[in-house]
């Protein structure tokens, strides 16, 4: 980050961040919750524009802060249902000895193939896969090109088609 933009996104914080906290604190009912989602806010701002291109702080502010505000509301919901649905299911079962053998089994493979790939191969295609994170995020997280990360997920991925075949005897 530039110094000015640096120096734009402490007057911008300066300016609003009180407002933003009192504005969240009235849709949420919460103290706590509005200084996380106020935070949220400018850590978004941080990551995603040019500051001094700000026209309209507060309403720009307001929108990212509504965005969160239903992120965080969705994922609630989501977290309850979970909650709901396993308060309904049955104790838990102890898992066989079979059953274990072939997870261990499947986790010796899933070590084997990624074994077979280079270290930043790897770390791309983890981050992508397990993280999901998105090509462009990847690539600032490993300071590469995004056809950089397009290559090592070409390679990750031809390299797991490779050894399917070759354990399905094709």
């Amino acid at each position: 980050m530039s110094a000015l933009n640096s120096s734009s996104l402490h007057q911008l914080y300066q300016a609003h961040n009180g407002w933003l906290k009192q504005w969240l604190r009235t849709r949420l009912g919460n103290a706590s919750d509005a200084a996380d989602l106020a935070q949220d806010t400018f850590v978004r701002v941080l990551t995603a524009r040019n500051v001094q291109s700000i026209r309209e702080p507060r309403t720009y502010l307001s929108a990212i802060a509504r965005a969160l505000m239903i992120d965080r509301f969705r994922r609630r919901a989501i977290e309850q249902a979970y909650l709901e649905t396993l308060a309904l299911q049955p104790a838990a079962v102890a898992i066989s000895p079979e059953t274990r053998l072939l997870i261990i089994e499947t986790l010796v493979a899933v070590d084997a193939l990624l074994d077979g790939l280079g270290e930043r191969t790897r770390a791309i295609f983890l981050a992508v896969q397990l993280e999901g994170l998105s090509y462009v995020a990847a690539a600032e997280r490993f300071a590469v090109s995004v056809t950089t990360v397009k290559k090592h997920m070409v390679r990750a991925l031809t390299h797991c088609l490779l050894l399917a075949q070759e354990g399905d005897g094709a």
